[in-house]
């Protein structure tokens, strides 16, 4: 048997070591799933990689956007064919002179990170990163300023909590139905009259009607293309927190577009995003925004109330789809909305220009561009809003 028993031998330990890796690289990972990948790993051997790497992802892998994840993880255990006897070590091997070719995500390179045995510490290195529950003024600071696309795994879960308390006061305007109020131009005879019962039929005060304050509408469009996947998991749990007492619509868009509204009815966060996780099929793919606003044009037209909602688009504005159809479908977005504010995690950029086709179509037809690639500018970002929206 080319692999060995895996009874005596180590093929067991090391690939549960692999699953190890993987889960704490945020891929979800049981028991159930590396027994099963060593028993994939029994049956087709080692003698070509790429059947081997297929069998583990198999069982190893449930959603698309895990994918790279673990290709990076895969290719970093096997870069070195030296190795192969020792399947799937959890120490990361080291090539000397070797660099990756691909720059690995943030969360895999800390779930490669090597652990000391039990009983065994290190001396952190100079420019570690210690996360603590309870943090110093000047880590706060920093995870205050820091990029999300730059947060190691630890720090965006702990990322992600804190854009949850965010609030977003959005403006209200004042809508076309009344109500009485002490500073109301028109009279309401209605309680007028019934407070001077009370009076003997004597109308000593003349009630007034003023009109009520309403939040605006909100529409939702967010990018989930590869780009993207940094950003869009963790605005849809803020956005989800932020704006939960706000009439709004929401929408993810990549290669098509998918209704989010069944998943935002949930009240829990945590179950939003594994309903979106489950509708959204085409995330970290390519982005063709000109496609799904013409889904919205043609199925969700009505979600546009009265030419009074805000329609916020997350994106970077990197679209592959058609430049033409992108222009006409935004000239009617921006026709039939009150505001059309462009999110863009790009600007956090030195001296960015919307240079790209699609960055361009959005920056000629938006009303305004906002940052929102940090919590510091989340926390802005109502009050960049009110600004734009001159209320």
């Amino acid at each position: 048997m080319i692999l060995g028993d895996a009874r005596s031998g180590k093929l067991a330990d090391n690939i549960t070591g692999f699953g190890r890796a993987l889960r704490r690289a945020g891929l979800p990972m049981d028991a159930s799933r590396i027994s099963l990948a060593i028993e994939s790993a029994a049956w087709v051997g080692l003698d070509r990689k790429a059947d081997l790497e297929a069998a583990l992802q198999s069982v190893m892998v449930s959603r698309e956007q895990d994918l790279e994840v673990f290709a990076q993880m895969f290719s970093a255990y096997f870069r070195n064919p030296e190795l192969t006897k020792q399947l799937l070590s959890q120490m990361l091997p080291k090539a000397a002179g070797e660099a990756p070719a691909v720059p690995r995500k943030a969360r895999v390179q800390e779930a490669l990170a090597a652990r000391k045995p039990p009983g065994q510490t290190a001396k952190p290195a100079e420019d570690e990163v210690q996360l603590d529950a309870a943090m110093t003024a000047s880590e706060n600071q920093r995870l205050q300023q820091a990029d999300f696309q730059t947060l190691s795994a630890s720090e965006y879960v702990l990322v992600d909590r804190l854009a949850r308390r965010i609030h977003l006061p959005l403006p209200r305007i004042e809508s076309r139905r009344t109500r009485t109020g002490a500073r109301g131009h028109r009279i309401d005879w209605a309680n007028t009259l019934h407070r001077a019962v009370r009076t003997g039929g004597e109308v000593l005060t003349l009630s007034t009607r003023q009109r009520r304050m309403q939040a605006l509408p909100l529409l939702i469009l967010v990018d989930v293309s590869g780009s993207m996947e940094r950003y869009a998991r963790l605005l849809l749990a803020f956005l989800h927190q932020a704006t939960r007492t706000t009439p709004r619509k929401v929408y993810a868009f990549g290669t098509h577009l998918t209704d989010l509204n069944s998943a935002f009815a949930h009240a829990d966060t945590d179950l939003m995003l594994a309903c979106a996780n489950q509708q959204i099929t085409d995330f970290a793919g390519g982005t063709q925004l000109g496609t799904a606003l013409t889904t919205l044009r043609q199925q969700h037209a009505r979600d546009l109330v009265g030419r009074r909602t805000v329609v916020l688009l997350i994106s970077d504005g990197l679209d592959t789809g058609d430049a033409s159809q992108l222009g006409q479908e935004l000239q009617w977005l921006k026709r039939h909305s009150r505001h059309l504010l462009w999110l863009n995690p790009l600007l956090r950029f030195e001296g960015y220009a919307p240079l790209a086709t699609g960055a361009s179509l959005l920056h000629q037809h938006a009303h305004g561009m906002l940052a929102i690639h940090n919590l510091n500018k989340l926390e802005d970002l109502a009050a960049a809003m009110a600004k734009l929206l001159k209320i």
